[in-house]
């Protein structure tokens, strides 16, 4: 549990609407989705009680620092919506203050989101979009009881192997981990 994985760069920190550390763990959920299940992924999300620290200091990021930060076995599920069901989402993330995000901008005006992007490109009702999450909030927690019955594509894949292989493979390259506020979530003026 002592071996170091990964080098911060940065202190990393969890923030509303939008922090540090949450870009970089949505940032790894997004690039290992895509890769172990060999699709194309739209978005990640993980919801903010899912991260269990405030912060990592920058420095070394050893294995049981990664497993403090995501203690839970939970699954990278992908979940294909259309646009409809993607705002019904995304307005329970903005009432709840925003949630780590990855591909996807959007602001929350009176704790509902506005002016959502994918890809840079305005979301359509009638457009389908890939999200990869946590199978806890595809089940239905913290109140996302209209992903529930939209089919998930699940391999297996542990979140907390998601970030140590993420962390692991930018170490490899020789690169640290960081991460700046890009307004991904941001509250409306």
């Amino acid at each position: 549990m002592n071996d170091v994985v990964a080098v911060a760069a940065i202190e990393l920190v969890k923030k509303q609407p939008e922090g540090t550390l949450g870009n970089v763990m949505a940032d790894a959920m997004l690039e290992q989705a895509k890769e172990k299940f060999n699709t194309p992924v739209d978005a990640s999300f993980i919801n903010y009680g899912g991260i269990r620290l405030p912060s990592i200091p920058a420095g070394n990021i050893n294995r049981g620092k990664i497993f403090e930060l995501s203690p839970f076995d939970n699954i990278i599920v992908l979940l294909k919506m259309d646009g409809k069901t993607l705002q019904q989402f995304l307005n329970i993330v903005a009432s709840r203050g925003g949630w780590p995000c990855a591909g996807i901008q959007f602001q929350i005006r009176n704790k509902q989101a506005v002016n959502i992007l994918i890809g840079g490109i305005v979301i359509s009702g009638n457009n389908f979009y890939t999200l990869a999450m946590l199978d806890y909030v595809a089940n239905g927690g913290d109140d996302c009881d209209m992903l529930k019955s939209i089919p998930q594509q699940n391999n297996g894949y542990l979140f907390r192997d998601a970030v140590l292989d993420y962390f692991a493979g930018k170490n490899k390259e020789g690169k640290t981990i960081s991460s700046s506020i890009q307004n991904r979530v941001s509250n409306a003026e």
